[in-house]
């Protein structure tokens, strides 16, 4: 399939439980014009602790590598856990058709401004307290080591994947709150900026809705839902979620729209 813009984020290539085997998939199976990664991509936190690079993570490199190669444009937008990269920003370094920002205005197929950024600019915890958000990133990793555990039961009973992170995410009052006040402030921003829309990552909650009289798109991630926000030729825009029956054989995928399945309360 062939798309005029790809954005992927929070891929945290360096830390157990990343999904590159279905994005280097997702990758593979997808061209487009131009391609951005908006944010913790490489997991600079969890590469100091001790270094994960599996061939898994190699391949989704290698598949972007590709990408640019053969003629996409891609904008790498830094994050909070690739902020090492952020040093390099004021040199306006390129690498062949690879850039390195900290936010980008995206024009769309159909004539509007969106502004593109990673979004930990607008968390407090993370921008202000540091050894919290390391604290909570630790127990974000006890998740998804549990996810792991659990998942490996329900496939015994041919049961679909289940995201224990995810359900926590949406039922407890807090994590919400968190949730709604962040996308919140980032569509604020984009208001005052005089954009017509936003494109972001961090928070690993996919979602495309009107906020503050702004087009707020949120791409999710590849450590839980596995999505992709996508838009066409005509500036059609869309968030899938790519859950191939095994996402280490090139079979025939399965694209699902995210929000019917998140609205079913399953996870793809």
């Amino acid at each position: 399939m062939h798309y005029r813009t790809l954005w992927i984020s929070d891929v945290h290539l360096g830390r157990p439980g990343c999904q590159a085997e279905r994005l280097a998939d997702f990758l593979h199976r997808h061209d487009c014009g131009t391609l951005y990664l908006v944010g913790d991509i490489i997991d600079g936190w969890k590469l100091r602790q001790g270094w994960y690079w599996p061939q898994a993570h190699a391949n989704v490199v290698r598949e972007i590598l590709s990408k640019a190669e053969a003629g996409t444009a891609v904008h790498y937008i830094t994050g909070n856990h690739d902020e090492f990269l952020r040093r390099y920003v004021d040199h306006a370094l390129h690498f062949g058709n690879i850039s390195i920002a900290n936010e980008a205005i995206h024009h769309s197929a159909d004539g509007r401004r969106l502004l593109v950024l990673h979004g930990d600019a607008f968390d407090m915890i993370t921008r202000y307290f540091r050894r919290i958000a390391i604290a909570g990133d630790t127990a974000y990793q006890t998740l998804l080591r549990a996810n792991v555990v659990i998942n490996r039961v329900r496939a015994r009973f041919d049961k679909p994947q289940w995201s224990l992170s995810a359900y926590a995410k949406h039922q407890v009052k807090r994590a919400v709150n968190f949730v709604s006040a962040f996308e919140d402030a980032v569509a604020r921003d984009c208001r005052q900026r005089g954009l017509d829309g936003v494109i972001c990552g961090h928070i690993h909650h996919a979602e495309i809705r009107r906020i503050h009289g702004v087009q707020y798109y949120n791409c999710g991630d590849w450590m839980e839902s596995c999505t992709a926000l996508t838009e066409d030729a005509n500036g059609r825009f869309e968030i899938v979620c790519w859950d191939p029956p095994h996402a280490s054989e090139r079979a025939s995928p399965k694209v699902t729209p995210l929000k019917p399945v998140l609205r079913a309360g399953r996870k793809a």
